[in-house]
């Protein structure tokens, strides 16, 4: 780049409303990317800046301060959003001023537009994991709770389908919840599974009411032996704000776990630790937003612009060495190539990781080949398999 002027960026997480707690954490990822790019110079000196606005967990807000910051801010980037529906809020904004979107989190998939880049998981790369690891290990009469917007509906529709591949499949119920469902809102769904006994239950509520779901099936006196929650969307950061113990022996599926044991994972752990203390806990959607800075700055150099189509062409096929392992953004579809993992929650809040994969599984965000029994699916054991399981 000619100038040394600062690069700006747009960063659009929710600092505060019902999905704060995962966004506050994407906040944070994202910061301790930048600092790490200027510190090793920013990008050919031009150091990056974020221009930070909190979109309240409202899909309006999101639009509105995309928009805000592509014509009063005048940048080029903006990294954020948390559910799907903010992501389609601001996808026509980022298309009408031909702009860029990194976008941190897991979704539903069947999407593809030029102007994202999609750095969580695919269906492929969870949900597909997910159902073959419950229906093999607890059976496949599942029970399904959701929030009620676009990602758990159509996650659902996905699961149902993995589900129903097995002979002996049951769907035993399917359930949504407000955004702000309490305690309350869950006692008539706990009181119907109490009736029916699935073999598990799936879960795609999202933020704050993920603990109200969680205290509600401890307090109904179940097992989680016997019948767990199997969930996408239930990381370190949800379990932070459970009583001790309350997610204990519940499964989640995704790409990142605080508790993977590699020196790029620790020594990453240890730099947020210092310098953004212990408050934030690190997640699936904590670890993307990081990284999709680095796979950014790693572009922008090599384009010597951050112009959308000076930048593409290095930013599709490039790598990172992740937390997670070494990512790989698909030039076909703007997906990442990811690691599927299981984990089980621990009485500690953290992941016990059973299954992982092995090498990077391509993103097929369309469902097109996979489906229970190919490879990407037969995760290798990590630990022997859970009580209960077959």
């Amino acid at each position: 780049m000619a100038n040394k002027d600062p690069l700006r960026i747009g960063v659009l997480f929710s600092q505060t409303g019902v999905t704060s707690r995962i966004g506050q954490s994407q906040l944070q990822g994202t910061l301790l990317g930048i600092e790490e790019v200027n510190d090793a110079g920013g990008v050919d000196g031009r150091e990056v800046v974020p221009v930070i606005y909190d979109a309240q967990s409202d899909p309006r807000q999101y639009a509105a301060l995309a928009e805000k910051l592509i014509v009063e801010d005048r940048v080029n980037t903006i990294f954020g959003c948390y559910m799907s529906s903010s992501r389609k809020a601001v996808i026509p904004i980022i298309e009408r001023w031909n702009k860029l979107l990194f976008y941190p989190t897991l979704y539903e998939g069947f999407e593809f537009f030029n102007n994202l880049i999609y750095t969580g998981a695919a269906p492929n790369q969870n949900s597909v994991q997910l159902a073959e690891y419950m229906t093999a290990n607890f059976g496949a009469r599942a029970y399904l709770i959701g929030s009620d917007y676009i990602y758990p509906w159509e996650s659902n529709r996905i699961m149902k389908e993995l589900i129903q591949q097995r002979p002996d499949s049951a769907l035993l119920g399917e359930r949504y919840v407000k955004l702000d469902a309490g305690a309350l809102d869950f006692k008539p769904i706990l009181e119907d599974i109490k009736a029916k006994q699935p073999d598990f239950i799936f879960s795609t509520v999202v933020g704050d009411s993920t603990n109200s779901l969680y205290q509600a099936y401890a307090d109904a006196g179940f097992d989680p032996q016997r019948m767990p929650i199997a969930s996408l969307t239930t990381s370190e950061a949800e379990i932070s704000q459970m009583l001790p113990g309350t997610a204990a022996g519940h499964f989640t599926a995704a790409p990142y776990f605080q508790s993977i044991r590699t020196d790029v994972n620790q020594r990453c752990l240890e730099r947020f630790r210092r310098r953004f203390g212990h408050g934030v806990m690190p997640n699936l959607c904590w670890e993307a937003a990081y990284f999709q800075v680095h796979l950014f700055a790693n572009a922008a150099r090599l384009a010597g612009s951050d112009e959308i189509n000076l930048l593409m062409p290095h930013l599709l096929g490039s790598e990172f060495q992740a937390p997670q392992g070494k990512v790989r953004i698909d030039e076909r579809n703007h997906h990442t190539c990811l690691y599927p993992r299981i984990g089980r929650v621990d009485p500690n809040g953290q992941f016990t990781i059973m299954r992982e994969a092995t090498r990077a599984v391509h993103p097929d965000p369309y469902l097109v080949t996979h489906s229970l029994g190919d490879w990407t699916v037969k995760l290798p054991n990590q630990i022997d398999e859970p009580a209960g399981g077959d």
